[in-house]
């Protein structure tokens, strides 16, 4: 009953050097909330945004068979090192691919005998917004800049967040999520974690809603939760000239996939 409250609290915990090459690293904590939820031991889970596998860490903890797709080979990398080192039990995965290629890199894997999945969670590109400026504080960003971090995830074309079109970023995004659909369970529940972003000419752009309504054309959707954060600091970021909030919360879009 607790875990269907509409918002909580996540404070993730803080990463090792070598995940601190990754700029927007997903929380293990979010991702095992929501898979101890939606699936049972021994359930597949999938993340075609895998980042440096936090998804397939999380699911190695708590006993559930994971894949993890990342176009970033260094992510990858990364990831493997981390996960290897994890006490845990089920098959675990993390690859290195295009996701819009998802099909053909899990047959390929599997070798044609790939599993169907129970659930999926994931926390694609926020668009373009990593970037962007995030105003004139001395933001996470722009240390990570100071100590030679990467700022965002890469320049390959393949990248969705390097997409300039917001239209365009939106359609892709619901393509790739789309393309899921043969490779899941029946009535299977998706989670996909977004945040709107305000951008450099001060308007708000509804990544997290115009999302779900296009994700809505392959998937119903059926809540949304909110992710929230309690010790990020604060920044005056548009003071004195303009007004923009401290933005510490996430979109969590629940889908299911239709029989």
């Amino acid at each position: 009953m607790k875990a269907t409250k509409s918002w909580f609290v996540v404070n993730p915990k803080a990463r090792t050097s070598t995940q601190m090459q990754h700029p927007a690293k997903f929380p293990e904590e979010l991702v095992k909330r929501f898979v101890d939820f939606f699936t049972k031991e021994g359930s597949w889970v999938l993340d075609p945004f895998a980042g440096v596998g936090s998804t397939v860490a999380a699911c190695k903890e708590i006993g559930r068979n994971s894949i993890g797709i990342e176009l970033a080979r260094e992510f990858v990398e990364i990831g493997s090192g981390a996960i290897n080192e994890i006490e845990g039990s089920g098959q675990h995965h993390l690859l290195q691919g295009d996701s819009m290629q998802v099909m053909e890199i899990i047959d390929k894997h599997f070798n044609g005998q790939a599993p169907r999945f129970d659930y999926v969670i994931t926390s694609p590109p926020y668009w373009n917004m990593l970037r962007k400026s995030r105003g004139g504080n001395d933001s996470v960003h722009k240390e990570r800049a100071k100590k030679g971090l990467k700022q965002h995830y890469g320049d390959a074309v393949e990248d969705l967040g390097n997409i300039e079109n917001f239209d365009e970023y939106i359609d892709s995004m619901g393509q790739l999520l789309g393309r899921l659909t043969p490779l899941l369970s029946d009535r299977a529940y998706l989670t996909i974690v977004v945040q709107n972003m305000r951008d450099i000419d001060g308007i708000l752009r509804p990544i997290a809603w115009d999302l779900a309504k296009r994700l809505s054309e392959d998937y119903d959707l059926r809540q949304e939760m909110i992710w929230c954060q309690d010790n990020k600091r604060l920044g005056c970021w548009g003071y004195p000239s303009t007004y923009v909030s401290n933005v510490h919360h996430h979109y969590c879009l629940i889908l299911q996939n239709r029989v």
